[in-house]
This record gives structure tokens, sequence and C-alpha cells, in this order.
């Protein structure tokens, strides 16, 4: 993550880099390097991370706020709270229910990464269908020997070989001497995918020539009506845009800024799910000290204005049995049919950002 960076001393390092440092996951040094996942983490300080879980606890129990902290909004789903020095950031602690948040799992999962969306593996196997469905069943993906055509491909992929990949059962990939990779492995490299108006990484901007299918309608109004507190009673949000981030144990994002949307007074809309993590929010500058708070399964970030010219990321997730607090979703999601999304969510965290391009 951190590149040449990682020989210098922490004096060197700007404050937000010193804040990930600080937070990402290591493992003990000590214990066996036979089994990595035998090794135990690293404790970690948590006691400077901000909780908005507990702050509306304490202010629905006695109206108390922690310094710096604001209540926006009392009557919204839950309470919107904001930062004095942050303004146009806002928090919306356990604002999806767990209905929506075991179906927004699931399509994350099995709709959101299908083409004509792209996803990560899209530069080295071009458009996949059903990554996940695949990795259930225990299939491979594997090459296919006759090269297609520039038109057969398309200009929405970008797979260097332009051969054709293909999943197939294990017992097929066996008789077939090619390139392959099994489904449950792509699953777990899946990144990123996107939704609606498709984000051209290459060239950091919006390409609108890229075929797409639309934001579904019900993620469309669930994000105008989350966008609200962000925006100036009767402005409405356009959802034409979002971004599917998928991380697994050890995954980290790195500081950055989005801003390639036209309008920054639009806020992203921010839901997390999964396993719980931290995220940092820094200031305009990487030298500008970031805070710290807890990320949980069904809580709302809204980024507007001055918010999204600061600098942020998630240097952590957790995904022990301890701190992951996925307890909730793990009791929806015990039905035979829901096994595989079960297994899932206990090592991984998925966040989508929706947005309004123009």
């Amino acid at each position: 993550m951190y590149g040449s960076e990682n020989n210098r001393d922490d004096s060197e390092r700007t404050a937000f880099r010193r804040a990930e440092k600080k937070y990402k996951l290591y493992y003990d040094n000590n214990a066996s390097s036979k089994n990595k996942k035998k090794k135990q983490p690293k404790p970690v300080d948590l006691t400077e991370v901000l909780d908005f879980r507990s702050v509306l606890e304490c202010y629905l129990q006695n109206g108390a706020l922690p310094p710096g902290v604001i209540v926006l909004h009392e009557n919204f789903t839950s309470p919107v709270f904001s930062l004095q020095n942050r303004p146009g950031f806002y928090f919306i602690p356990g604002a999806l229910t767990i209905e929506e948040q075991c179906s927004l799992i699931k399509e994350s999962l099995t709709d959101f990464p299908q083409p004509p969306n792209r996803t990560n593996h899209n530069a080295m196997y071009g458009p996949i269908q059903d990554v996940f469905g695949a990795a259930k069943e225990g299939k491979v993906l594997v090459e296919d020997n006759s090269p297609i055509s520039s038109s057969e491909t398309g200009a929405d992929i970008d797979n260097g070989d332009c051969k054709e990949w293909k999943f197939a059962t294990q017992k097929e990939a066996s008789l077939r001497k090619c390139k392959s990779v099994s489904a449950s492995v792509l699953l777990r490299k899946l990144r990123w995918s996107t939704l609606g108006l498709q984000f051209d990484w290459s060239k950091r901007n919006y390409d609108m020539s890229l075929p797409h299918n639309k934001i579904p309608e019900p993620l469309c109004e669930l994000a105008k009506q989350l966008a609200k507190p962000a925006l100036p009673a009767g402005v409405e949000f356009r959802p034409e845009a979002a971004i599917v981030n998928y991380f697994g144990s050890g995954d980290t994002l790195g500081g950055h800024l989005d801003d390639m949307e036209a309008d920054w007074s639009k806020p992203i809309v921010s839901l997390s799910l999964c396993c719980k993590a931290i995220f940092l929010l820094g200031g305009k500058s990487r030298e500008d000290t970031p805070l710290a708070m807890f990320l949980r399964s069904g809580d709302v970030v809204l980024m507007a204005g001055d918010a999204r010219e600061c600098f942020h990321g998630v240097p952590r997730i957790f995904t022990d049995e301890e701190n992951a607090e996925i307890g909730h979703l793990e009791t929806r999601l015990t039905h035979e049919d829901d096994l595989c999304f079960l297994k899932y969510i206990q090592t991984s965290r998925i966040n989508i950002n929706i947005r309004q391009v123009f």
C-alpha cells in the first residue's frame, strides 16, 4: 500500500499516512510463519476512533454529544450527525434496515458485477457472467483457444490477448490444456464493479460511450432519500453512477479524493455493508491529521461541498468474530440458499458509493 514509503521513518510520512499505518492490519512476527491464517493480528489502539453508534446511544438517552459533533436531523431514518470542522460531511448510523442490508449484499454479489457493468476483472478476462454463481457451483474460468474479433469484444472490453473466457466444470477444465482460474479465486479478488455511467479508470473520467445498465430503481430511490440531509430543501439528488468496492481481510483503500463529478455540492452517498471498518476523514491536505471513525453494516456517510475536497480512506476492516459485528446479518442468512452469502460476508466488506455525475 505504501510503496517506497515502507522504508521511511514515520517522521517522513504525511499525517494521513501515519494514521493509515496506525490502524492497518499487521500480524505478530512471533506467530508461526507457516500459515498466515494462524497468525495473530497485532493489537491496535482504538481509543481515539469515533464511534457514532455510541454517540447515537448517548444522544438518545440524555441528549449529550461529544465535542465537535452536531446533530442536524432528529427525525430522519436515524439522527444525522455532522462535524463542526468538516462541513459537508454527514454520518447516519444504522440508516439501512437489516432487510435492506441483506438485499444489497446479495445484489452486490449477483447482479451489480454483471456485464455490461465493468469490474476489475475486465482488463484481464473481458466481461464475465455470474462470478458468484460460478463460485457457488465450484466452476473454473477457462480460456477459449479461438481468438475473437475486435467487433466481438466490443468497445467496453479490454482483455489484452483478445481471447474469450468461459466458465466450465472442474472436469471439463481438466480435459483442456489452457489457462484457467477458479471462480472462487475470481470472487475473492473482485475489488470493484460499476453501475450506471461507467468510470474509465485509465482516463479518470466517465465514458458516456461505454454500455451500461442503469442503477436499479429501488437503489436510486433509497439514495435519493438518504441524500436529503446534505441538500437544500426542494433540491433532488439524481443517482447517475455508482462504484461498488469489495474488501477482503487485510484490504485497504488508500487516502484519495472523489473529484471526478461536475458538481461537488451534490453528495456522494456511501452505504456500508458487512464487516466493520475504520474510516479516515482527513482535510484538504495529506498533512492534515485525519479523524478515525467506525463504519458498521447499515451506516451511511454523505460527503458534499467542502467535504468532497477532504482526503479519506479505509485502512482496516475487522473480520474476526469479536469485532466484525455482523451477528444481525448472520441470523438472517441461515437458509441453505444463503450460506454462500453468509460465508462471503464473514470475511468481507462491501461499500456502495452513489454519485450524481452532472
